[in-house]
């Protein structure tokens, strides 16, 4: 079902990195021929930009700091990337995670994604981010202003949301 084909993007479809991203500059890349002109095909870009909270569970959080596994994380966007781009007709699919310590109001993640039309782009950019909630790799722990750092657990509600796209 998918129309990407591996000269579709430009750019890397994953990347996980510390320094911050540009919102703008993601969405023009995926809206992009690899000649540098615009993909006229693109009739639909979804994304979604994922901050760092405040608070949780409750409590202040003055820091998150994110660990993964590199080269494991990366493979194991790539493979939920497939997973969408089997499921929805996509012109193109990024996801950007940044690891290390990040403050409240920090960007985290950005996932991108192009196709024809709206449905097929909002629903692939949903399921994108649900997977990487529940099966991609990253640890997080949060440092509490005056207290010990914490590791976050994984939420039964991100599970519930991932759950939805299973196939009957």
């Amino acid at each position: 079902m998918s129309q990407q084909t591996p000269s579709a993007q430009q750019s890397p479809r994953v990347e996980v990195y510390e320094h911050d991203f540009d919102v703008s500059a993601e969405l023009r890349v995926l809206r992009t021929r690899p000649d540098g002109e615009p993909d006229t095909r693109v009739g639909a870009v979804a994304s979604f930009v994922g901050t760092v909270r405040d608070l949780n569970q409750g409590d202040a959080v003055a820091m998150l700091t994110l660990e993964h596994y590199p080269g494991m994380t990366e493979k194991s966007i790539e493979e939920i990337i497939d997973q969408a781009c089997e499921r929805w007709p996509l012109f193109g699919v990024k996801v950007i995670h940044r690891v290390g310590p990040l403050k409240p109001a920090d960007q985290i993640v950005f996932v991108g994604v192009t196709s024809a039309h709206r449905e097929a782009a909002l629903q692939a950019c949903a399921f994108v981010m649900d997977y990487l909630k529940t099966l991609a790799p990253f640890w997080k722990k949060e440092a509490l202003p005056g207290q010990e750092s914490r590791w976050v657990d994984a939420r039964e509600s991100d599970q519930k949301a991932a759950d939805r796209w299973q196939k009957a």
